[in-house]
């Protein structure tokens, strides 16, 4: 008698059936999880107000100080359709300013102003709050960090072959 279930087999030995049960998805878990932790900052970023997708800039703003539009986009990986109307809101809350690079005029750049500065040291409440909801130890943290890292980078480098 076979205890395990269709979940816990390797995909290999899965019938076609199993093969699309929700359950036995690698992408709905991701899913799930990537809609309710941004779900879950919305409360935490609403008093800055601030999207997740405009904190996630602003760090890496705090990081650089200024950035290329163009890397910004693929750190974010964002697409310049995204990036452009955020940038634009991020700019009339003052957090940042877009001008043309002084070393090459086709280049726009992203740079931090002091407002954007001063918004990081309010801020830090918020992976605090973050923490005590994921209820992970730091080890288990690193490695679904690392984890999600490698899936991200073999996905890329899957697409990058088909093209």
């Amino acid at each position: 008698m076979n205890d395990t279930s269709p979940q816990d087999a390797p995909e290999s030995s899965m019938s076609l059936e199993d093969m699309l049960l929700l359950d036995n998805q690698l992408c709905f878990p991701l899913y799930a999880t990537a809609k309710e932790v941004v779900r879950r900052y919305t409360p935490f970023l609403a008093p800055f107000d601030l999207t997740y997708t405009q904190y996630i800039t602003m760090m890496v703003l705090w990081e650089t100080k200024t950035v290329g539009v163009s890397e910004l986009g693929e750190r974010l990986m964002l697409d310049s359709g995204t990036l452009t109307p955020l940038l634009r809101k991020l700019e009339d809350k003052k957090y940042l300013v877009r001008e043309k690079s002084k070393v090459d005029g086709r280049r726009l750049v992203v740079s931090l102003t002091q407002e954007g500065v001063s918004l990081k040291h309010k801020m830090t409440v918020v992976p605090q709050e973050m923490g005590s909801c994921v209820h992970l130890s730091p080890a288990e943290i690193s490695e679904l960090k690392r984890l999600l890292k490698k899936v991200t980078d073999n996905i890329l480098k899957s697409a990058d072959s088909r093209e």
